[in-house]
């Protein structure tokens, strides 16, 4: 359980602390913008976080020049000719504007249709082609929880598509609940079942510990040559807050 939270700054960058009821310190550089976050034990002082962030600075500023470089795509306008993705494919988005429901539709392995009424917003065109993104979503993950509930040893008690900023899966290991990032949709099929692995091992292990990678590496071995063609993958707009 978090007991508390702050922020420091370590040789100009800004780094939140989290302590917990845990026993070792883990640092991280989360995606898109290089967010540094350490958790840390209840005992262990500001002090030593500012030591062993200064210690990983050079690593911290690799990993942050990486995100800084990645590409990343503009705002979507949701008008013809429009880059989308789907399963790590790109498409051509195709606009049809008519008088009845609004729905998206797979043209061959070029084009994405969307139907929308005549004089819709950018945003209005937005949310059909999400709803749609959520759709397909969770028609792809319950194959997955079949299939590697099976071979982790694990059941969730639930599980949910939302949009997130800074993760692609979270975990609520006490109530056997996971949580996917809409943006999965858009991802190669490898990658979805990469982070629908990684969740049910942390039904296991909460922390990306020994154990934790111990049990990624016997169940899924090339989950690093996933997780690297995930992160590496071009970033969606955001508006970032």
């Amino acid at each position: 359980m978090t007991t508390s939270q702050r922020h420091l700054s370590v040789s100009g960058i800004a780094v939140e602390v989290v302590r917990k009821d845990i026993k070792n310190l883990h640092l991280g550089v989360y995606p898109p913008n290089g967010r540094v976050r350490v958790a840390a034990p209840l005992v262990v002082s500001d002090e030593a976080v500012r030591l062993a962030v200064i210690d990983k600075l050079s690593w911290i500023k690799r990993q942050r020049a990486r995100f800084a470089a990645q590409p990343r795509q503009s705002e979507r306008e949701m008008v013809n000719g429009e880059s989308h993705y789907f399963l790590g494919r790109r498409y051509r988005l195709r606009v049809h504007e008519q008088e009845a429901p609004a729905r998206v539709a797979l043209r061959g392995v070029a084009s994405l249709d969307l139907f929308v009424r005549p004089g819709s917003p950018t945003e209005a065109r937005e949310t059909v082609l999400l709803n749609w993104y959520r759709e397909q979503l969770k028609a792809l993950i319950p194959p997955l929880l079949d299939k590697w509930q099976a071979v982790v040893g694990v059941r969730v008690s639930a599980w949910g598509v939302k949009k997130m900023k800074t993760k692609w899966g979270s975990c609520t290991p006490s109530a056997g609940r996971i949580w996917l990032n809409l943006e999965l949709a858009k991802k190669p099929a490898p990658c979805l079942e990469y982070i629908v692995v990684h969740e049910l091992v942390h039904l296991l292990e909460r922390h990306h510990s020994e154990r934790f990678t111990a049990l990624m590496d016997r169940h899924l071995p090339d989950w690093r040559s996933r997780r690297d063609r995930l992160n590496a993958g071009t970033l969606g707009h955001e508006r970032w807050e």
